[in-house]
């Protein structure tokens, strides 16, 4: 069931949205400051390719001071717009019973996309 609903949001803008973060990556990462946040970046790539069957989890031990100042300064950089925006997908994909699983994935996006420092994304591919 996990291949059949991540080969619909392939066709349904799975790809779009994977090549809209592989693009951001790239262009964070010309810069050596911008190499963490394209690293996050390509994290959100990755589970916005594949997302059904993936988990994200928060790492062992205790993330540190660093991913709580670098998910400050996402958050003021871009974070909160990207994770506006899969939460605006997300209840649109939510208004229909066939979409409900779809939403439900986005929710899972902008949950990454508003701290994506210190987590881990498990069961990508």
């Amino acid at each position: 069931m996990k291949l059949i609903g991540n080969i619909i949001w392939m066709v349904f803008g799975g790809i779009e949205i994977a090549f809209e973060y592989l693009v951001a990556s790239l262009v964070l990462m010309i810069t050596i400051i911008g190499i963490p946040f394209g690293l996050q970046s390509l994290k959100l790539g990755m589970l916005a390719l594949w997302p059904f069957g993936a988990k994200v989890a928060t790492r062992r031990g205790q993330p540190g001071c660093l991913s709580t100042v670098m998910n400050i300064l996402w958050f003021f950089v871009g974070g909160f717009w990207i994770c506006l925006s899969h939460l605006f997908l997300g209840v649109v994909f939510c208004l229909t019973v066939v979409g409900i699983p779809f939403g439900l994935q986005h929710f899972k996006l902008a949950h990454i996309a508003l701290t994506p420092f210190g987590r881990e994304v498990i069961g990508v591919l």
